[in-house]
């Protein structure tokens, strides 16, 4: 199971996030999938792909890359780090054309073969600072 769930991983930042296929999002997503985070749940697959989509519509360039694959039993957790180049809007900002760089830990839990429940936590912190959005050491 560990092997099946890096591949559904791999898929999901390498296809959805890095190439913009967001129809593999169906395939790796169970209907019933939930997703928890920073700003708010994902319910179903396609609010995870309403949030890819938006996350490349203010990052056109964005690229995923997986540091980190730990699996254990059911779950699975990606350390990620995230660049990209602001040139739409994104969280209400304009677009600031700053090249960015972001991390984040996600945890998936995997049954029947796709993803069923993720919590995930990133660097919005860094990332709003990088962006301008506020100051501060």
């Amino acid at each position: 199971m560990a092997n099946e769930s890096k591949i559904l991983v791999q898929r999901m930042y390498e296809e959805a996030w890095n190439q913009g296929k967001l129809d593999v999002i169906d395939e790796i997503c169970a209907p019933d999938y939930v997703g928890v985070g920073p700003y708010g749940d994902e319910i179903g697959p396609d609010a995870v792909k309403r949030g890819v989509a938006n996350r490349r519509a203010g990052f056109p360039d964005i690229h995923v890359t997986i540091d980190d694959l730990i699996a254990e039993g059911d779950k699975i957790v990606a350390r990620l780090t995230f660049r990209g180049t602001h040139k739409g809007e994104f969280q209400g900002i304009q677009p600031t054309n700053r090249e960015v760089t972001w991390s984040g830990i996600w945890i998936y839990r995997v049954a029947n073969g796709k993803f069923v429940e993720r919590w995930h936590s990133y660097d919005m912190l860094g990332l709003m600072k990088q962006l301008g959005a506020i100051s501060g050491p």
